[in-house]
């Protein structure tokens, strides 16, 4: 099964990204999905379920340490996983 996850981390700072951002981009780039897309008002990211899925498990866990107060998170199927390198 492929999955697409979208996220973002609160609080907020248009000044400077704030550590929770950081950690963010850092798990999600790091986590060898597909269509990562990383910008200051949403993410997202795209691959088999178990890499989305211990991703956003890392995501979690890492962004509420670094501050965050609020992950807001969507999970969608986007496909039934036939395609290549979707384990």
């Amino acid at each position: 099964m492929r999955l697409r996850v979208e996220f973002t981390t609160e609080p907020f700072d248009l000044d400077e990204a704030p550590a929770h951002a950081l950690v963010a981009r850092e798990v999600i780039e790091t986590a060898e999905l597909d269509a990562v897309d990383v910008g200051p008002f949403g993410n997202t990211a795209e691959g088999g379920a178990d890499r989305v899925l211990t991703a956003v498990d890392a995501l979690l866990r890492k962004t509420l340490q670094a501050g965050a107060t609020r992950v807001s998170l969507q999970v969608n199927v986007i496909g039934d996983g036939t395609e290549e390198g979707d384990r």
